[in-house]
């Protein structure tokens, strides 16, 4: 399919907003709301954008995982397919460097992560070693990324009417009482569409419609859950992912999130645990602009060292969402729980 500039408007839209009326939307758009509709129909249909929602772990107890797999050669496909099967395997891709697939692994806890995750690497045939760095600060999330086709004026007006769900953010987690089950039962459905109406839920769960408005406008406001609008690469305008493994100067971390934040290419910049104690994603135009990153990495960070630069030759999995070879999405889903915000 075609994804013309008005459909990157919208998606930027979403990413700013994820769950704006399209009667709003359509305001500041300037477009019909049941354009709009439609036009997002036509694109989450083909898999170029969706909507997700995740929960959101306790920032301190929270376990961001960065590990490298080495696998089998002819049994590559079913150790992706193994690993993305696994609920807190949020993102899988395929490394063209010295490991065969990097994953994004997140757990409410770092004992989740160690007594349950890792026992089950252990048992996926083909799956020969691996290899985890563990993230101690998270600067720049995949939840932050825009496309910015907007306008100023219009990124601010989406941002006047993005409520407690707005991307883009993690608000702290672990505030007010638990919700109860019920609540929880609408987040499967979220994850598969984070623009999932009241309705849509109450028809799906056989439930009261007024009922799970309730719910709904409770679970929203508990600040649990992080929406976010997702695009497939190939039709963002930078298709190609490059990772690097870093060493920042101790007490420059800091300093060196806060460049990272000024460029619009960032995916995830992190402190970690390993053989090196910094990562950065950045989402790139071309091959050519990986040498051109790293050069603006070394004249904006003094002391940074560059150890190793990985491209990403497919994603099989982002967020939960079970990719096409692509980037489209395939549609399916592995929802999760104690989720965070990855690249």
């Amino acid at each position: 399919m075609d994804v013309s500039e008005e459909d990157l408007e919208l998606i930027n839209a979403l990413q700013i907003a994820p769950r704006v009326s399209w009667s709003d939307a359509a305001r500041i758009l300037g477009v019909h709301a049941t354009t709009l509709a439609a036009r997002w129909d036509r694109l989450r249909t083909a898999g170029a954008a969706w909507t997700t929602a995740h929960l959101i772990g306790d920032p301190k107890q929270m376990c961001l995982a960065l590990v490298d797999v080495d696998c089998e050669m002819r049994q590559r496909a079913e150790v992706t397919a193994a690993l993305a099967a696994i609920p807190e395997v949020v993102t899988v891709e395929e490394a063209a460097s010295n490991r065969d697939l990097m994953l994004t692994v997140i757990t409410p806890t770092l004992g989740r992560f160690s007594e349950f995750v890792v026992p089950q690497f252990k048992e996926i045939p083909g799956l020969l070693k691996y290899r985890t760095s563990l993230c101690t600060r998270l600067y720049v999330g995949g939840y932050a990324w825009r496309l910015n086709v907007l306008s100023k004026a219009q990124q601010n007006a989406f941002n006047a009417l993005a409520g407690p769900e707005a991307a883009g953010s993690v608000p702290p987690a672990g505030t007010g009482a638990p919700l109860p089950q019920s609540h929880l039962d609408l987040i499967p459905f979220l994850a598969q569409d984070g623009r999932a109406t009241a309705a849509d839920i109450a028809r799906s769960l056989g439930r009261n419609p007024a009922t799970v408005q309730r719910q709904l406008n409770r679970l929203l406001s508990s600040q649990l859950l992080s929406f976010r609008c997702e695009i497939a690469q190939k039709y963002s305008g930078y298709p190609v992912t490059c990772q690097w493994f870093a060493n920042v100067p101790p007490g420059r971390h800091e300093a060196a999130a806060a460049e990272l934040r000024s460029l619009r290419n960032v995916r995830l910049a992190a402190s970690t645990t390993g053989r090196t104690n910094f990562v950065i994603i950045m989402w790139l135009h071309s091959l050519a602009e990986v040498m051109n990153a790293e050069l603006a990495l070394q004249q904006r960070i003094p002391g940074i060292e560059l150890a190793e630069s990985v491209v990403v030759l497919s994603a099989a999995k982002r967020v939960g969402w079970m990719l096409n070879p692509d980037s489209t999405a395939t549609g399916a889903v592995v929802p999760s729980a104690g989720l965070g915000p990855e690249a």
